[in-house]
Order: structure tokens, then C-alpha cells, then sequence
């Protein structure tokens, strides 16, 4: 059964409205996601080939690949100080997921963010331990907030050393040694850094003076490289981040603001059902868009030539936020909020679009017990893809940059319309249901092509139909995309 179909005429059918002629801004905006490493992504696991399979014929630009910090084998590639005359630097566990993920990633924009600062680096009162297991997620690694190099020299070759293993060829470490890598791969952007609110609890003067260290290093190998800063977890809490790190005259001359970001998830609290889950996730984006509102007045006033990417967009259940307590069991997860989920991050993507942001990215590709399974875009069993990819892979196929978003609405305020015009002149309306229910629509024109991603569909290819009338039924949480002749 197609996932979206025609439907009877009806009395209740809501009328959709689009002036292809009224065009309110060209787009700018380009879906994607980010890249999380976890063990499910190691070589030998059982969904590494499918996972990689898909992300490599989902083709997108911008995509983000972050080693973090709950694996700090997988993560960080001096774990020890040097010492003795010797150093610690080790890729071998590092290496084979970042080559996969370049390969798949090749020929295409990438964003690499290896966010995870080497613990011994930062003044504690104790030396930080690791797990010896590198599979086993270690919550506690980020301590401190002073770096014990104040100079930041530290700080900055050490991610120059990454870089130019992975651009260069290799790099010579501390003790005048040389590492030969063999790679030269070409990497667009590097961000600067995670969700800096978090990790390490750092300031703005803080921040903003370890991204001019690591930016001055880095180009100083890698001339070509790109930068995006920031990556804010919580942006509404900090307007003074943005505030700071836009002025232009808080960095050394001629460090490059290439680009900021930050994140936006939907969370619900432990005591909502899915029914009431579906008002909570939207009415946190609006909340969100908001905030995307009053961060472009500072970065247009500021540093207008800066571009954007809000590089982690999705939901978190109330059930993750357990996940690091010893014994915790994850609740199983209703098909329902995958959709929920999907439809959130259309939404957020469309009111980006409008609002002339550059990447929207959804996060995460892959996440399992105890690494927040909630975000996840495919079976952590199988690496077969869920809706929330579906959803993704439908935006990506028919919106990007140069698209002129033109005037829509819908009369019932719970399905979202977003009208667009190609460069090459077709026509298409992207649909977002925001209720568990269904909605009869009526197009002001013929729509030759249907396609869809609902609760019928689940993790399937997105549903294709062409209809015979203009009044479609548009299921509950349903994503879909109307082409029109």
C-alpha cells in the first residue's frame, strides 16, 4: 500500500496555497548529519559494512565525524604526556574507522571535529584515567579547566600533529621523531572543538583563545584548511559566546571565522507518553528557531561573512539520560518516534532554510545502548536504516542551495508546507504532518509525483505514487514531497 494516497474529495479537506511566484529568499541550505564514533563502527562489527554502504550512497556534503570523548581509545591519540623519551602516539584503533568514514565520505565535503583535548593536558588533581577496553564508554574523561600549558603550544601542535597525520603524510612528534602515516586525504573543514558549554566548562575568552592556538597550527601545515568554531551544545544559554566570538577583535589577526555552530535536540521529560511526546518536540523547535533568530542578528552585525551549520539536530528520550547509571536497561523505543523524530528534524530543517542558515545536520548515524540509542539513525543490530534516515535521504534528494523558497501555507496550523522552485525550474512542496493523525489535503495544482516517509514505510526506501486527483490523505507523522507537473 502506498504510504501516501489519494484520498476523496472531502468538506474537511485542508487546502494548501503556494504563489510560485512570490519568492521570499533563494536557499542556501544543504541536510546532512554527523558521524559519531562508537564501537558499532568498528571494523568486524555487525553492522560496520551495511552502516558505511549507506552512508557512502546517501552522498552528502558537510557530513561531521566526530571521535568523542565516552571511547578515549577511539578518540584521542596521545593518551600519555611524553616521557622517558618516548611518546604515546597510537592511531591503531583510531585509524580504521576515520579511513572508512573518508572513503565513504570521498568526493564529497567533509567536516572532521576530533573534540576530545588529551586529558593530561589540563590541570587535575589526579592524572585521568581510561578504560582499558576501548569499547567500554568512560563518561569522565574531560576533567579540568585550566590548561597546564598556558602558552597553548601544547594544545595546538597536538592538533596540528593530528591534522598532518591525516593530510601530510605523517608528522614529527615532541621529541623530534617522525611518524609516517601515508595518508593524504583532503579535508574541507575542521571544527574546533565540541559542545565547549560541556566540555570543560569553558568561557568565552577561554574558547575563543584555544581556537586562535589551534587554527594558527593547524593552517600552519594545512594552509587550505577550513573552520568552524563553537559548537555549542545549549546556544539560548549563551548569547555571550556568540557575542565574543564573533568580534573580530577578541582573535589574533587574521584568524579565520569560516564558520560557527551549534545543536538543537528535542527532549521530552520521563513522564510523557508518545501522544504528548508529538506537541513537546515542536513546540521545542519553535523555541529553537527563536534562538536561531537572535544568533543571526549578532552574526550578521559582527562577522557577517561567517557562515553556519547547526551540525546536530534531533531528540533525545528521557530514557537516555539514564544510561551511565550502573544496571540501566533501555526502554524499548516505539516505531512512532522515529517518525516523530524524522518529522522533527524536516521541520528544523525547512524554518533553517528560511532563515538562510547553511547545513543543517542530523545527528547522529549511529548510536546504541549507553551511547544515547535515541539518536540513532539505523538498526543498531542490523545498521539497516530507520525513518529519521529515510527522512534525511528524502530532504537531500530534493532540496539544496539555489533553490528559490517561494510563499506556502497550509489552513490547518498542523502540517508544515515549504514550497520550493529548482534552478532548473521544477516545482516541488515538502510536507511535514506534526500530529499522530491523519490530514486530507488539497493542492492548488496537479501533483504528478508522490513521495513520502510515514509509519507505513518505517525504515524502507521513501514510498513513490503518482496520484489522479488533487486531494491527498497525509498519514500521521508523515514526511512528504510533491512534485508537480
Amino acid at each position: 500500500m502506498p504510504a501516501l494516497v489519494l484520498a476523496a474529495a472531502s468538506l474537511h479537506a485542508q487546502a494548501v496555497h503556494i504563489d510560485w511566484n512570490k519568492v521570499r529568499r533563494v536557499s542556501k541550505t544543504t541536510a546532512t548529519l554527523q558521524v559519531v564514533v562508537n564501537p558499532p563502527l568498528r571494523r568486524g562489527s555487525a553492522i560496520h559494512d551495511r552502516v558505511f554502504s549507506e552512508l557512502q550512497k546517501l552522498g552528502a556534503d558537510y557530513v561531521r565525524y566526530v571521535p568523542w570523548l565516552p571511547y578515549p581509545k577511539l578518540a584521542v591519540a596521545e593518551l600519555q604526556p611524553p616521557s622517558n623519551g618516548g611518546t604515546s602516539w597510537d592511531f591503531s584503533l583510531i585509524d580504521p574507522m576515520t579511513e572508512d568514514f573518508l572513503h565513504a565520505t570521498n568526493g564529497h565535503s567533509a567536516i572532521l571535529n576530533f573534540s576530545t583535548i588529551p586529558a593530561w593536558m589540563f590541570v587535575t588533581p589526579k592524572p585521568v584515567t581510561y578504560p582499558a577496553d576501548p569499547d567500554q564508554a568512560d563518561w569522565h574523561y574531560t576533567q579540568g579547566t585550566e590548561l597546564r600549558d598556558p602558552s597553548m603550544k601544547e594544545l595546538g601542535d597536538y592538533y596540528a600533529r593530528l591534522v598532518s597525520w591525516y593530510v601530510n603524510g605523517g608528522f614529527t612528534d615532541e621529541l623530534g621523531k617522525r611518524h609516517e602515516s601515508g595518508h593524504h586525504f583532503k579535508v574541507d573543514y575542521w571544527e574546533v572543538l565540541n559542545e565547549i558549554d560541556f566540555e570543560h566548562n569553558m568561557t568565552p575568552e577561554q574558547y575563543t583563545a584555544r581556537y586562535d592556538a589551534i587554527v594558527s597550527a593547524i593552517r600552519a601545515i594545512a594552509p587550505q584548511m577550513k573552520f568552524i568554531g563553537l559548537a555549542l551544545a545549549m546556544p539560548s544559554d549563551n548569547p555571550k559566546m556568540f557575542e565574543y566570538f564573533l568580534d573580530h577583535r577578541h582573535h589574533k589577526p587574521g584568524i579565520p571565522l569560516d564558520m560557527i555552530s551549534y545543536h538543537f535536540y528535542a527532549s521530552p521529560s520521563a513522564d510523557q507518553t508518545p501522544e504528548i511526546q508529538q506537541f513537546t518536540f515542536f513546540d521545542q523547535a519553535d523555541r529553537f528557531l527563536a534562538t536561531v533568530r537572535y544568533i543571526e542578528a549578532i552574526r550578521r552585525r559582527l562577522s557577517p561573512e561567517t557562515r553556519t551549520t547547526v551540525d546536530e539536530i534531533g531528540s533525545i528520550s528521557a530514557d537516555d539520560g539514564g544510561q551511565t547509571a550502573p544496571g540501566h536497561v533501555t526502554k524499548p523505543i516505539p516505531n512512532s518516534y522515529w517518525n516523530l523524530s524524522g518529522a522533527t528534524f524536516a521541520y528544523v530543517f525547512a524554518h533553517l532554510a528560511e532563515l538562510g542558515i547553511d547545513v543543517a545536520g542530523e545527528s547522529q548515524l549511529v548510536g546504541y545502548p549507553t551511547q544515547f540509542p535515541s539518536v540513532s539513525m539505523v538498526d543498531w543490530t542490523t545498521g539497516a536504516p530507520n525513518a529519521r534516515f529515510r527522512v534525511l535521504q528524502l530532504l537531500k534528494d530534493n532540496f539544496g542551495p539555489g533553490d528559490k523558497i517561494v510563499e506556502s501555507s497550509v489552513k490547518s496550523s498542523y502540517v508544515d508546507s515549504f514550497a520550493i522552485v529548482t534552478p532548473n525550474g521544477r516545482r516541488k512542496l515538502l510536507l511535514i504532518n506534526k500530529r499522530d493523525r491523519e490530514f486530507d489535503l488539497t493542492m492548488p495544482n496537479q501533483p504528478a509525483r508522490l513521495s513520502v516517509v510515514d509509519q507505513t514505510t518505517e525504515g524502507s526506501p521513501y514510498a513513490l505514487s503518482k496520484p489522479s486527483g488533487k486531494t491527498i490523505k497525509l498519514r500521521g507523522l508523515a514526511v512528504a514531497v510533491i512534485d508537480f507537473e
